[in-house]
Order: C-alpha cells, then structure tokens, then sequence
C-alpha cells in the first residue's frame, strides 16, 4: 500500500531531524513525507536544506493556517492522488526500525479498518503477570499484564468514578484511559480513540472528515475528538507492535494557565462528541471528575517541585471548568 507521512512542526528543528533520522533508517519508507511547519523563523527550513531526505516535501503555511489541526488539514489537501494510507507523527517522536512495516500489516489483518495507531514504549510501565492475577487497589490491570495507577485513579477508584471501559474507549461521563494503558503485548486491539501524533486513516476517511478547528494551537484532544467521529463510521485498531518513542519536547507548548484551561472546555468538547445527549449521572460524573483532578492539580502546589506550574494549571482548570456556565465550547 502506498503511503505518505504528514509531519506537523512548530519551532522544533532538532526534534524533526531526530525524526526523519528514524525515518530513513525505516524497513518499509513512505512514498512521500511532508513537512507542514508553522514556524514563525526559518530555522526548521534551513537544518531541511542541510539535512536532505528522500521524498520529501516542505511547506511553510501563512498564519491563516498555522496550528495544529490547520495544519493537519493543509497536509491532506496535498497527499499524492496514488496514496492510500496518510499517517501522522509528532515532531518530537522517533520510530523503532519496522514502525512502519508493523503498522500497514493492520489494514492487511483487519481490512475494515479505518484507521490505525502506533504504541509508545517510553511511556508504558507495564509488568505481565498472566491471567489469574488479582490487581491491588493501586494497580490497573489489563489483559494479563498489570501496572502502577497513579493517585488520581486510584481515588476514582474509590471514590467510584473510574472508566467502565477498556483502554482507548470512551465512557459515557468521559474521563476515560488512554491507548497508552495498553500494556505492550505485541497484539492489535480494537479501539474508538487514537494518539494523533502517532496515527493513520485511510485515505478515502478524509474525504468526509477534516480535523475540527476548534483546537486552535497545541490542538489538546483534537486527536480524541477526530478519531471518536471516525469510529463512528468505520474501526480503529492500536498496533502495540508498530513502536516509537515520544519525549514531549517542551517547545511550542501553551504555559501552564492556558493548558489547564484547555484541559476542562477542550475535554467538555470531546465528551459531548461521544454522547452529545449524557444523563443527569453522566454529568454528574464529568463535573465530579473535573473537580476532583482539579483539586489534585491544587495539591501538587504543596507535593511538588513544580510548584508554580501546578498552581497556575489548577487556575486555568478551575476557570475553564466556571467558563462553562456562560460560553460552553461550539461544535465546528
């Protein structure tokens, strides 16, 4: 299957060639790679020009499309008319040598997919202790293998507002568990959200589905929101054997305030993309989780050494979360 790569940049040119340097190294490369930057220098042009890779193309977009999701949307717009598969990376990810050859073996196994997702390994802490293992209040378990939950689970736990549902499946109350819960069993599971930075659709998906400009910027959950309307229509897979790393380059994120913000109205945004009509228990349960995670965000002030940023995200949540009473995010 022919494939092109979309790489969506901002002000990242040493991650980018840490990238496209696990890119070239790939068992399977892809038919064309393109660069949508959004920066506002040309430094990230400059290190493409001294650094070439093949098949490459790069765009500079005006700041009428700059941000992530604009960006996302430029790129589609210029796919090759022969490619069936587009696939997203994050600039500050860097892929193990068969991701790519790994990831296209999940539309062979599972022709009805419509989109599919790679697995971080940096980020999973996972332990297998087979299935007749009993998991501790403090542990999440999941097919056979267990690990560490954090606080906040753990007294969602208890307090009765955990997720019913598996990893990569959103609950009717939101707030659920990522593909990243995922324990790292080399199998392909069935999910209804993907990490957009580590994703892939089928070319013909986005002949009637765009990303949602409501994400503006960083774009937080904008992945959620796209891949819960896709699953909708068609399936989506996690490939726990198409692996990468992420390491979260702090570059062109938003200050902490800002993030906290986004976090509630843009997280109030994606639950009601999945249930656009909740009970009065489903909401009961969002606000209930809102507060609690925001309470804990106030407690990391005194338990951290960050403690200015967790402060100001705290702020910015519980304003995002009192925002929603007069100016409720609108579906775009």
């Amino acid at each position: 299957m022919k494939f092109s790569l979309i790489i969506c940049t901002y002000m990242r040119p040493k991650p980018l060639i840490q990238l496209l340097q696990s890119v070239k190294g790939q068992t399977l490369y892809p038919n064309e790679i393109l660069i949508i930057d959004g920066s506002t220098n040309e430094e990230t042009e400059i290190v493409l020009q001294e650094n070439r890779f093949e098949d490459l193309k790069y765009f500079l977009v005006s700041p009428e499309h700059r941000g992530l999701t604009k960006q996302r949307n430029y790129g589609i717009e210029v796919v090759g008319e022969e490619i069936e598969i587009v696939c997203f990376l994050d600039d500050d990810t860097v892929l193990e040598p068969n991701y790519f050859e790994q990831l296209l073996k999940t539309y062979q196994i599972y022709p009805e997919a419509e989109g599919a997702g790679g697995y971080i390994i940096n980020e999973s802490q996972c332990e297998f202790v087979g299935e007749d293992y009993s998991p501790k209040i403090d542990e999440y378990y999941y097919d056979g293998w267990k690990r560490k939950d954090g606080s906040r689970f753990v007294l969602r736990k208890k307090l009765g507002l955990d997720s019913d549902c598996p990893p990569g499946f959103s609950s009717l109350f939101s707030h659920g568990r990522s593909v990243g819960f995922l324990p790292p069993s080399g199998k392909i599971y069935e999910v209804e959200m993907l990490m957009g930075g580590v994703s892939s659709f089928r070319k013909r998906v986005f002949e009637t589905l765009q990303f949602s400009t409501y994400f503006e910027g960083y774009g937080l959950y904008e992945d959620a929101d796209f891949t819960l309307r896709v699953a909708k229509v068609g399936k989506l897979y996690l490939n726990t054997a198409a692996q990468l790393k992420h390491y979260h380059d702090v570059s062109g994120r938003p200050n902490q305030y800002q993030y906290g913000k986004m976090v509630v109205r843009n997280g109030w945004y994606v639950w009601r993309v999945k249930n656009s009509k909740p009970s009065l228990n489903a909401k009961l349960k969002w606000h209930s989780i809102t507060i609690l995670l925001t309470a804990i965000r106030f407690s990391n002030t005194f338990t951290t050494v960050m403690r200015k940023e967790a402060f100001a995200e705290a702020l910015g949540r519980m304003a995002g979360w009192w925002s929603l009473i007069f100016n409720k995010p609108k579906a775009t």
